[in-house]
């Protein structure tokens, strides 16, 4: 175990507290575009719904999750933090959260060992107490606590998922048996997924190709592996640079919609030797191997805009004898192979939009997070069986309308013969479970 993370009883763990100020500058920015998060402040203001709840996060510790984490605070709960990915901590909002008392623990650019640690931290609440609530991305704490420390799971009333991945792990333990705790599935509300996966990605995934190559997309042709929602919003982000997009999928469905969309759908050994770039957006293992980066061109780019670094084959890469890796800036890395030519990979595999750039709009994360915050108040105040369930769609459609006002949007209203006509309250909700948007 390192120096670094021998240190024991500290309040937080951050890269430099003196960051805060310039943090808290931009947590002031951020919440003038994250309208839902604001309204629930207003609307449970001397409220507290959160009132004795200690809730372990573990999600991107970014001047968003700022946001979160304080509206959290401010509706009563007690909190710990630590970020979800070693490379997606912006230091001056870690460091912003740590000065008003809040015990985080995350900087950019840890090591896997540090990572593991933070996480950890979170668990350990004042007095010699655990938590009682998760809130996750990914699902890494929510193992942790179910392999590491399962004395805690009795107490702990929830667990609130952001992501796709994390939603299969909770859903794989839950087939087998072995969830110990109800969950909340935040990825599937609407205003999540439909959203944030697609236009949160729409936005960020060329910031963080660009930030860090500062290569011309336009012309360029690109291979977007994945057309779900993720995968729809990379395609969209590579489009309106001019890029020539091409897209591989296994289902038949998303296929056809790319093929409508107007994009060729192909399989990676079909492309992988002609295009410039490659994202992977699945949420999947092994999408691009080692053969594959073997066969890419000169100068190609790979990336992963999915959870993990899984999806493209890096413990192979650096594994590989003969391959030749140099940092050219932090998380942007140059691979050479035995047969001169190199590729370009950045963030080491994992989330590009958050290793290379700061991740999505501000906007785009409140209606995620204000999905996270009605989740747990649900947990909370609820008693749920275990199994995995989503938000009513009232809270969902709820979710929308705090963010319309400062769009500018206004929304008409049935009359009561309207909604007897289409069998919806006047009120709403206004489409069935499985209504598909």
């Amino acid at each position: 175990m390192s120096a670094t993370i021998q240190e024991k009883g500290l309040k937080y763990k951050v890269k430099d507290i003196s960051l805060a100020d310039w943090g808290r500058e931009e947590i002031i920015l951020a919440e003038k575009e994250m309208p839902g998060l604001m309204s629930l402040r207003k609307e449970y203001k001397g409220k507290q719904p959160l009132k004795g709840a200690r809730i372990a996060g573990s999600l991107h510790m970014t001047i968003q999750t700022a946001v979160l984490i304080e509206t959290l605070t401010e509706l009563g709960a007690e909190v710990r933090w630590s970020s979800c990915n070693i490379f997606s901590t912006q230091d001056h909002a870690a460091a912003a959260i740590a000065k008003t008392g809040v015990p985080v623990f995350a900087w950019k650019g840890e090591t896997e060992e540090e990572y593991w640690w933070c996480v950890e931290q979170t668990l350990f609440f004042e007095d010699g107490k655990g938590p009682n609530m998760i809130l996750d991305d990914g699902g890494d704490l929510t193992m942790y606590v179910h392999e590491k420390y399962p004395q805690l799971l009795a107490e702990i009333k929830g667990v609130s998922e952001e992501t796709t991945t994390g939603v299969k792990g909770l859903e794989k333990l839950l087939k087998k048996g072995e969830l110990k705790l109800p969950a909340i599935n935040v990825n599937d509300s609407v205003t999540k997924s439909k959203f944030d996966n697609l236009y949160g990605c729409r936005e960020s995934l060329a910031d963080g190709i660009k930030r860090a190559t500062d290569v011309m997309l336009a012309g360029k042709v690109a291979l977007v592996c994945g057309y779900g929602d993720v995968g729809k919003g990379s395609a969209a982000s590579l489009r309106n640079f001019g890029a020539r997009v091409i897209v591989t999928e296994i289902d038949p469905i998303c296929a056809l919609q790319a093929v409508m969309e107007g994009y060729q759908v192909l399989r990676v050994e079909d492309a992988i030797e002609f295009v410039d770039l490659v994202v992977t957006a699945t949420g999947n293992d092994d999408i691009i191997t080692l053969e594959h980066m073997k066969a890419m061109k000169d100068g190609a780019i790979l990336c992963n805009i999915g959870h993990f670094d899984t999806e493209i084959q890096m413990s192979r890469l650096n594994a590989e004898k003969g391959v030749v890796k140099k940092e050219i800036k932090p998380q942007v890395d140059k691979y050479t192979f035995e047969n001169g030519r190199s590729i370009i990979v950045l963030a080491e595999g994992r989330l590009v939009n958050l290793g290379c750039a700061t991740g999505h709009p501000s906007f785009v994360m409140s209606c995620s997070f204000t999905n996270q915050v009605l989740a747990q108040i649900e947990l909370w105040n609820n008693k749920y069986e275990i199994g995995v369930y989503r938000l009513p769609k009232k809270l969902d459609e709820k979710v929308a309308a705090l963010h319309l006002e400062q769009l500018g949007v206004r929304l008409t209203t049935l009359n009561a013969k309207q909604a007897e006509y289409i069998g919806v309250p006047v009120e709403g909700p206004f489409k069935p479970e499985h209504y598909r948007y």
